[in-house]
């Protein structure tokens, strides 16, 4: 048998250890069931890797691969869970990076005086109302936190069947914890603004006495029993978890092993991810607000789809403790609510340090609704709102077969419908910034550093092929319900022919946009930009940077109609009736300023108060 260890021995002698080299000679050697490694093997092995192997090397090499093959298998042995973090830690901050650390009473907006009148006799009639006129509701014993406790219970069952959001309802718990909250009120003992108020949690969220499942076939029973820290603070601000909510497998997209989350405005397209089910429940007001998770996209595409008002804080604001891990230096925790305002609360009650996740700094969250945004730099990212839709282009080489040209038929229809809607969505980002100017902000045009951030990206990549390792290598990827090429298993799969080497200089590209970033908001206190702008969320993700992102109109009637009808196409997107978002950025540990901007924006058009019309 090869002795693996004498080979990395002698490809380290060679400065090859940190390359792709020794690994994928290993692998070539074990899939082929090798005694020994040819100069074949060898020459292959480098041209995958790009180093050049000369033949007096290669002469040498072979003469070192002689004992039993150990390697990397002793690590395997060690069988690391999901929840042990590496040891190193991403940090966004740079030296001149400032933030409060001083924590100062929330200043919340007044209570409409609407809700000192009679409470409709039917709750499900102000389903759809904010968690902000929830809490006033319950402070002042108009409604009881068991009444809405089982109002929202009732939804999940009635909606559920359509909408396939719910994993497990936690209805025990629940019911409990309405039974506290309403004598702990009636005590005198007011928790806050999120007392008695139902919520849901992605179920990438450990909770105790009920199944973690992370969406995935082959997980559906598992019990992590603990409760993550987000749980633990929500439970200590007195809010009711009601269920643990739908997400794509393992954190992508909105296909999960119970089928495709849909999307309360249309039924008939899934409700994107992979925080699906959070953003879906709490737009058809199944839950008075959710938390999710985003790594690259999670909180934004699905609050775009469904509707709902995001919040994607700091990198390194809320721990993570209890939460699946995809990406360590990517994976961000943050509420889905229907108002900016609900995710300041919600913020409120679970940043912070827990002494566990060692990313989260020390950093205060000051909730002022009426902090004068007019005295907030604020930037747009003018080549954003400007690009039109690039002409199509033309095929340089014929299809070869029917089946490619099928293919390529398929591929320019989507292209095609792509450049149509985002065409038609010109006119409601344009639309939002009339209406910032109209509110006197003066727009200051600004750029995004560029950066080669597609090929930085290859750092989530390698990080969740590390956290799904065994997966990957005892073959239970088959077992994922979605197994197309951008899905995890075979991205899991290629990530392993990535360079440590190359691994360590995206980090160190990475630091360079960091700084780059740092630069951009020395200028301006926030950036407005397209949801779906070139890069915007990309760079954001990568640099730790905040962004809210919230509903900014329905498309018409005249709205181009989707490629595709199938659910779980993730191209299925707008058309009819359909939400339309307007993403904020923000400074590190800025939310205080961004949501007040956010906030302002979103009482001055009313997009919010509109909600999908379920049967």
């Amino acid at each position: 048998m090869l002795d693996r260890r004498n080979f990395m021995r002698a490809c380290s002698g060679m400065g090859l250890a940190g390359t792709l080299f020794p690994g994928v000679l290993w692998a070539q050697a074990a899939a082929q069931g090798a005694k020994k490694i040819t100069k074949e093997m060898i020459d292959s092995a480098a041209a995958i890797a790009d180093v050049p192997i000369a033949d007096e090397y290669k002469e040498m090499m072979l003469e070192n691969l002689n004992d039993q093959a150990k390697g990397y298998e002793e690590i395997f042995k060690l069988h690391i869970p999901n929840s042990v973090d590496p040891a190193f830690i991403f940090d966004p901050t740079m030296s001149n990076t400032k933030y409060e650390t001083e924590k100062w009473p929330m200043k919340m907006s007044a209570a409409p005086k609407a809700w000192s009148s009679n409470v409709p006799r039917n709750l499900e009639d102000l389903a759809f109302v904010s968690v902000h006129q929830w809490a006033e509701l319950v402070r002042t014993k108009k409604v009881s936190s068991m009444a809405l406790t089982e109002m929202h219970l009732h939804r999940l069952k009635k909606y559920d069947p359509v909408l396939k959001f719910v994993v497990s309802l936690t209805e025990e718990r629940a019911l409990a914890q309405a039974k506290k909250a309403d004598s702990e009120i009636a005590a005198g003992k007011y928790r806050g603004p999120l007392h008695g108020i139902p919520w849901g949690a992605k179920d990438l969220l450990s909770t105790k006495g009920y199944p973690t499942t992370w969406g995935a076939a082959g997980f559906e029973n598992q019990v992590i029993d603990e409760d993550a820290t987000v749980v633990k603070r929500l439970d200590e601000a007195g809010a009711v978890l009601v269920a643990k909510l739908t997400l794509g497998a393992l954190a992508q997209g909105d296909v999960w092993f119970g089928g495709v989350t849909r999307n309360p405005w249309n039924t008939n397209q899934g409700s994107s991810g992979s925080s699906a089910g959070p953003a879906s429940a709490t737009a058809a007001g199944c839950v008075g607000f959710s938390i999710g998770s985003e790594t690259l996209g999670s909180i934004s595409s699905p609050s775009t789809r469904c509707g709902c008002t995001g919040l994607r804080p700091t990198f390194g604001l809320i721990p993570r403790t209890g939460a699946m891990a995809l990406s360590w230096s990517m994976d961000k925790l943050g509420p889905i609510c229907r108002t900016v305002e609900d995710c300041a609360l919600v913020l409120d009650a679970i940043y912070g340090p827990d002494g566990h996740d060692r990313t989260v700094h020390a950093a205060a969250f000051n909730w002022d609704a009426n902090l004068d945004w007019r005295k907030l730099g604020v930037g747009y990212l003018k080549a954003d709102f400007e690009r039109k839709p690039e002409p199509p282009k033309e095929e340089e080489d014929p299809a070869k077969t029917p089946e490619e040209q099928k293919k390529r038929d398929e591929q320019k229809k989507r292209r095609e419908f792509a450049r149509a809607r985002a065409d038609y969505d010109r006119k409601y980002n344009e639309a939002a910034l009339a209406k910032l100017r109209e509110m006197g902000v003066k727009l200051i045009p600004v750029e995004l550093p560029k950066f080669p951030y597609d090929a930085i990206r290859v750092m989530l990549e390698a990080e969740s092929a590390a956290a799904f390792d065994d997966l990957t290598r005892s073959g239970r990827d088959k077992l994922l319900t979605s197994q197309k090429d951008y899905d995890w298993p075979n991205t899991f799969r290629t990530a392993r022919f990535i360079p440590a080497v190359e691994y360590i200089q995206a980090a160190r590209a990475r630091k360079l946009a960091m700084e780059a970033m740092a630069k951009v908001f020395e200028e301006v206190d926030v950036i407005v930009a397209p949801t779906n702008g070139s890069q915007q969320l990309v760079i954001t993700n990568l640099t730790g940077h905040p962004s809210v992102i919230l509903p900014n109109g329905l498309r018409g009637d005249d709205a181009p109609k989707p490629f595709s009808d199938d659910p779980g196409d993730f191209s299925n997107a707008g058309g009819p009736g359909t939400p339309t978002s307007i993403t904020f950025l923000g400074k590190l540990y800025g939310e205080a300023e961004l949501l007040a901007f956010a906030h302002a924006y979103q009482e001055a058009t009313g997009f919010h108060l509109r909600h999908p019309m379920l049967a």
